[in-house]
């Protein structure tokens, strides 16, 4: 009887870790990191969340001059936007001139050069069953 009900349980517990890992990767290829100064500092958002702090998922690591590539795993159905930032001084934000304008290099996904601070309609893009791979320059 205990051997039924522990590979009952077992059963059960392994299709509560496979419902975890519903979902599809999100792949960044971030093209142009023109040095290896500072971070790069990415996440993927929902409208919820976009422009107002940290995302659903994350990023942080060291500049690669070159090209980067950023992987979000496990990611819903859904809408989303991907914001990245070259960190250039490692503070852990974006630097603005005095006049308001980014000091440090930026990306957002949808590639729009809209004037104005990006919006999540400029940027946004959608999950659906089927893996994603999106292309940034900064």
């Amino acid at each position: 009887m205990k051997t039924v009900l522990l590979s009952v349980f077992t059963l059960f517990c392994s299709f509560g870790a496979f419902a975890q890992a519903d979902g599809v990767t999100v792949t960044v290829t971030l093209e142009n990191v023109l040095n290896d100064q500072g971070e790069i500092l990415a996440a993927i958002h929902r409208e919820d969340t976009f422009m107002r702090g940290p995302g659903l998922d994350n990023y942080k690591g060291a500049a690669q001059a070159g090209q980067v590539v950023l992987v979000f795993e496990n990611v819903p159905p859904g809408t989303y936007a991907v914001s990245v930032l070259h960190d250039l001084n490692a503070n852990g934000r974006m630097d603005f001139e005095p006049s308001g304008m980014p000091k440090e290099p930026y990306a957002m996904s949808g590639n729009l050069m809209e004037m104005g601070p990006p919006t999540f309609a400029g940027s946004s893009f959608e999950v659906g069953g089927e893996n994603v791979s999106i292309s940034l320059r900064f």
